[in-house]
């Protein structure tokens, strides 16, 4: 439209005025509780009612009921779901008018008794902690262990048995100033559960380092570095995962909860011991508990290493008030359950990754669930008043019992009590049901209350109340989730979920901020392949320390021992040891095929290297072509953000990560320059990629530009479609689609709109590439998955760089090395941090077994899921469909896959996305975007026919909404598998992080080579010298270009004699010494030396003497470097500089101050008498100090 700018000018204001904080819940409460009769008396006698009682009380009340009973008696609400127990506690602590760490949840496992799996690490200390709250309150300061006023779980949580005194399990307090002996301390972690680690990045991982203990509680949101001095804990600083430096003011204390309910004590491992052999396929895991080693699916064996199990109810508190939200769904929940878990355990499900078969289950009755009728009869016999709170009755017309202001007892009847309270009508989102219904409220004297969660929304829905007319309503910004209608006290609460069918979130970020500098470990082991920058492709053996003569007497030096082919044949092979100190010469092989081995002082690697090299100039000069055109070409600079801008985003149902946060505000930095922004947008799965391109394309709408959204599959373009009209509804905003879901009329009549600008975003497949396609006015593109688009897609693409803003979203992460090589040609972000409410997906791999498919289908149809079975063979696909059709009969099962006709596959689709069918057989037409946040569970059968990067997007579409979810790859047990098919298998089943695309990505290239991600002309380049080297290369070349005087870096070698090197006393691990090593060999300059020392010293205390020398050593190589010089070392008597020619008044001058200095000029060769070449161990010895400051004052006379 034409005038679409003008009119978001003309229409904006700020809705700050309508939200109304002062408003409090419990003045609400007080109201309810003095006007209505029955409720008062609920809350004040409670103990003289009949027990159990029934009380007609709708969803919504139940939280304001929990939280006016605890002022006098503690309470326990029960309900049916995981879900249904997080949103009670969110309403009852707005309920509540005490501290909010007074409502507590106790969370089930994500995991059934029997099977081989854990539960997380975090739901387990959440758990650990409410036991120990229950038995032994603390009073004080510390909140956390606080007596609990309301507990709130589901029905899974009360009738699972846990370990007999599990409560008695005291948390490991580190405190400031208090003395723990370190390994007093590490005994209690490992009894705890966590697992000794040599980097801690997840929670329930330690390290110790001398006298530093890095742990990650599960109830913290970042780990800590724990500093003793002596036995006396000095510092506590939290610090962050990804880069592990210590931030923020030092804490005074922490507790480090248990991370599983199985204490590692000596006397568990020793029952563990004791059962090796005598439990089938339970010999790995009892070997590992036996070692005090925590291992996936420990839990499975507690029947058999515990004395006894005890049920929950023996935990809570006298007296309880005990609540059961919904009796029968309750009742029915807990039975499914029981006969799920039971079906599991038929199954025998418990294949681990490894690949070990599954065998007889372990069947120990005291860990199974307990029958729900009989818990509760035991809670009623244990002197607990049991209320069931039920819908039936709670409206008017199913009869509420009456109330007569004299005869109070007549308010209970045949034990059930009304409260005159019902639901909320259910909207939809319907406005003109919204309106009449709140019209008819407030006609009748109600006093309305409208709440959401976020900002955003409330203002939202305010502003469209008050556009109706109705503006006697008060919005109030809250957690509570379901709202009720009061019919005594006059009072109507309506949440977002009552008006939309919807709820949004503003929960506080529990995930750690955005990393600044990634730990990058050079990740060796014996055998790996290694490439050399000057001496090739070599095997490497391992770390290697030699002595050497020092001016103190002799000192340890590391290296890097590499094998070479051999020079000659039948001879042993050659052996080249690299000086630590050199390490950024040395990359790790990453390639699909075993290399062949160079040999030392060979021509082969020169040529293949020169080969390489000739390519790579190639690539930096197309893309430095692309650079200089974008960069000359003028854009159209867009305007700042406007309120509706901030409306929009504040109307975003979540929370945004910090990564999103960074990266909107460097799309819009880029969208207000007049240059034509470039941007790829790198993120795993459901990171959020798509939010951002909802914000940059309604910035560009606000300009009367027009916006194309590509995407590279039709069921995909449904999807955004589908997202972009709603997160642009109540704005002035025009959203087509074009692909072949839509009929010939349809495309027609959106060109007919594009042309004419009433067109504003547009979504659509390769169809949208079509020259006759005109568009009025483009400002911006927005390209999902450009990689999967063909060549001429892709040169179109190209085109269109030069002259509009493009924005590209990629799922495929790209290793930092290739991040650091497109740097600077094109912008680029990471998303990195997954969003709030995300959780991994639990991995299974494993042989087939139609039991076993039966029981997890029916686990996810149980809690209301949907379930993904891939089957990527059209051709038997309906077998497969029929067969599990016949293993779940009740299931709805449909077939998808791309050789449907278009209208049929577009049908399932939409009916699998509004819940009409459970099961979707279909081929890796899934693959790509497909977001369905209620199909939590994944079943890809012959997973071993999968790539590696096909199997982590697969699982990328399970787990995008708040439940765990669940991914089986299955294989046929009865046919052989390839090593590859099984080392990615293995890969997947390791790499189960959220955010761990990277490391499948690179395990991928290893396994694959390099050929897909980059295209195959570059990859029989990248194979020849490795994937690390070939993209330092391009980096280089690139660099080249734009700097055409730039000179190319080179390397320094400093042989003296010194001892400098980083004690094995100070890192004792390999790997971690490796990487600080590499560190210093990339440094740059003396800032990055600082970073380094600083970073040195947070990690591991103070640095010795030894590695001072080092740094000192590294300052000597920036001034070589800058000198052209490539090698200072001493031979004999002499010390020798190579690499510079002297200018003849320099060298005159070096003559007179270093008597018997020599030059050759063939070789470039200063040579030097040595100061220090006396007796060595002689006190009359120069020190190690005196030595570096002598080589500097040398190179400081030489560049004279």
């Amino acid at each position: 439209m034409a005038n679409k700018s003008d009119f978001f000018a003309n229409n904006m204001s700020d809705s700050k005025d309508f939200i109304n904080s002062n408003v409090s819940f419990e003045n609400i409460l007080k109201d309810i509780l003095d006007k209505n009769e029955a409720f008062k008396s609920l809350v004040s006698n409670v103990l003289d009612f009949p027990n159990p009682l029934t009380v007609a009380s709708p969803l919504g009340s139940r939280p304001a009921i929990a939280a006016a009973i605890s002022k006098s008696s503690p309470v326990v609400l029960i309900t049916p779901s995981g879900r249904d127990a997080s949103d009670a506690v969110s309403s009852i602590r707005d309920w509540y008018d005490g501290d909010p760490q007074d409502i507590a949840e106790l969370e089930a496992w994500e995991t059934l008794p029997h099977e081989r799996l854990s539960p997380r690490a975090d739901t387990v200390a959440s758990r650990m902690s409410v036991f120990r709250r229950l038995k032994h309150p603390q009073s004080g300061k510390n909140r956390m262990f606080s007596q609990i006023r309301v507990l709130v779980m589901p029905v899974r949580s009360i009738i699972q048995p846990v370990v007999e005194n599990i409560s008695d399990v005291e948390p490991l307090v580190f405190e400031c100033g208090k003395e723990v002996p370190i390994d007093s301390a590490v005994k209690r972690l490992v009894e705890n559960s966590y697992n000794r680690v040599e980097l801690v990045m997840n929670r329930g991982e330690f390290a110790v380092r001398g006298g530093i203990i890095d742990v990650f509680s599960p109830t913290m949101n970042h780990p800590v570095r724990i500093e003793f001095f002596g036995d006396e804990i000095d510092t506590i600083k939290q610090f962050h995962a990804s880069d592990q430096r210590t931030y923020g003011e030092n804490i005074n204390s922490i507790w480090a909860t248990a991370c599983r309910e199985l204490q590692l004590t000596k006397d568990i491992q020793n029952r563990a011991k004791s059962l090796i052999g005598k439990i089938q396929n339970a010999d790995e895991m009892l070997e590992s508990i036996s070692n005090a080693i925590p291992v996936e699916g420990m839990e499975s064996l507690l029947p058999a290493l515990v004395d006894k199990m005890e049920p929950v109810e023996n935990l809570l508190p006298k007296n309880s008030i005990i609540l059961i939200s919904d009796p029968e769904k309750c009742r029915r929940a807990a039975q499914d359950l029981s006969r799920t878990a039971n079906e599991f355990l038929a199954a025998s499900w418990h294949v681990a990754a490894s690949g070990r078969g599954a065998g007889a289950p372990i069947t120990f009755d005291q860990a199974s669930f307990l029958d729900f009728d009989e818990t509760l009869a035991s809670l009623e016999n244990k002197n607990h008043q049991v209320i069931n709170l039920t819908s039936f009755g709670s409206d008017k017309s199913q009869a509420t019992v009456g109330l007569k202001e004299s005869d109070e007892n007549k308010i209970v009847k045949n034990s059930r009590l009304g409260l005159s309270i019902k639901s909320p009508q259910e909207f939809r989102g319907d406005n003109e049901k919204i309106s009449s219904g709140i019209s008819g409220l407030i006609a009748n004297g109600f006093k309305v209350y409208i709440i959401a969660s976020a900002y955003g929304t409330l203002s939202r829905l305010s502003r469209a109340i008050q556009s109706t007319g109705i503006f006697d309503f008060v919005p109030i910004q809250s957690q509570i989730v379901d709202g009720f209608i009061d019919e005594q006290s006059k009072i109507a609460i309506l949440t977002e979920r009552d008006l939309t069918g919807k709820t949004s979130s503003a929960s506080a970020l529990k995930t750690p901020r955005r990393r600044r500098k990634s730990i990058d470990l050079l990740d060796l082991k014996p055998g790996d392949f290694v490439v050399h920058d000057q001496h090739g492709i070599g095997k490497f053996i391992g770390m290697r320390q030699r002595n050497i003569k020092t001016s103190s007497g002799e000192a340890t030096r590391e290296y890097l021992e590499i094998e070479y082919a051999p020079s000659k044949r039948n001879a042993p092979a050659d052996k080249l040891f690299i000086p630590t100190d050199q390490l950024d010469l040395v990359s790790k092989y990453i390639g699909a095929e075993i290399p062949k081995l160079n040999k030392l002082g060979g021509s082969d690697w020169a040529a293949t290297k020169a080969k390489a090299r000739k390519h790579v100039q190639e690539v930096a000069e197309d893309l430095i072509k692309l650079y200089s055109a974008r960069a000359s070409t003028k854009g159209f600079a867009f305007s700042s953000d406007t309120p509706w801008q901030k409306e929009l985003e504040d109307a975003f149902p979540y929370q945004e990560t910090p990564d999103q946060l960074t990266t909107i505000d460097e799309v819009k930095q880029d969208m207000q320059k007049p240059i034509p922004m470039d941007r790829l947008i790198c993120g795993d799965v459901g990171f959020g990629k798509t939010e951002i391109a909802v914000r940059a394309a309604f910035k560009a709408v606000q300009d009367g530009k027009q916006v194309v959204v590509l995407a590279p599959t039709t069921l995909l373009v449904q999807q955004h479609y589908e997202t972009f009209t709603n997160r642009f509804s109540g704005f002035p905003v025009t959203v087509a689609a074009m692909s072949r879901f839509q009929s010939a009329k349809e495309i027609d009549a959106t060109m007919q709109g594009i042309e004419s600008g009433q067109v504003d975003v547009v979504v659509g497949t390769h169809k949208l590439l079509n020259p006759n396609i005109k568009f009025k006015d483009l400002g911006l593109v927005i390209i999902d998955e450009e990689q999967r688009f063909g060549v001429e897609h892709k040169e179109t693409l190209k085109a269109l760089r030069t002259n509009v803003d493009v924005l590209s979203l990629s799922a495929t992460p790209i290793p930092r090395t290739l991040e650091m090589a497109v740097t600077g040609i094109r912008e680029m972000s990471t998303l990195a941090t997954p969003p709030e409410d995300r959780l991994p997906v639990l991995t299974y791999v494993g042989a087939y077994e139609d039991a076993q498919v039966a029981a997890c289908v029916k686990r996810e149809l149980l809690r209301g899921g949907q379930v993904f079975y891939v089957h990527n063979r059209v051709e038997d696909i309906s077998k497969i469909a029929s067969n599990i059709q016949k293993l779940v009969p009740d299931a709805r099962v449909a077939i998808a896959h791309g050789k449907m006709g278009e209208k049929q596959l577009d049908t399932i689709i939409r009916d699998f996305w509004h819940r009409d069918i459970d099961v979707l057989v279909c081929t890796t037409i899934i693959e790509t975007g497909l977001d369905i946040s209620n199909a939590n569970t994944l079943i890809v059968d012959h997973a071993d026919r999968f790539g590696l990067s096909q199997l982590h997007q697969l699982r990328g579409r399970v787990g995008r909404g708040r439940e765990r979810a669940y991914a089986y790859f299955l294989y046929d047990p009865t046919k052989p598998m390839t090593q590859q098919a099984h080392d990615r298998l293995a890969t997947i089943a390791q790499y189960t992080a959220l955010g761990s695309g990277f490391d499948v990505a690179m395990k991928d290239l290893e396994l694959r080579g390099t050929g897909n991600l980059l295209g195959d002309a570059q990859s029989g380049h990248i194979e020849g010298v490795g994937f690390d080297l070939y993209v330092r290369m391009v980096s280089e070349a690139v660099e080249k270009y734009k700097e055409p005087d730039h000179k190319e870096s080179i390397s320094v070698s400093i042989d003296l004699p010194i001892e400098a090197s980083i004690p094995v006393s100070y890192i004792d691990s390999d790997k971690l010494r490796l990487e600080a090593y590499r560190k210093l060999a990339e440094a740059q300059n003396d800032e990055d030396l600082k970073e380094i020392f600083n970073e040195l010293s947070d990690r591991y205390g103070n640095p010795p003497k030894s590695l001072q020398t080092l740094f000192d050593v590294a300052r000597l190589r920036f001034k070589a470097k800058q000198m052209g010089i490539n090698q200072i070392s001493m031979q004999g008597k002499t010390v020798r500089v190579i690499g510079v020619d002297p200018a003849q008044s320099v060298w005159m001058r070096l003559s007179r101050i270093y008597r018997g200095a020599q030059f050759k000029p063939v070789t470039h060769t200063m040579i030097f008498p040595s100061p220090f070449a006396s007796v060595l161990g002689d006190s009359s010895s120069m020190s190690e100090k005196e030595i570096v400051e002598w080589a500097k004052q040398l190179l400081e006379d030489i560049d004279w």
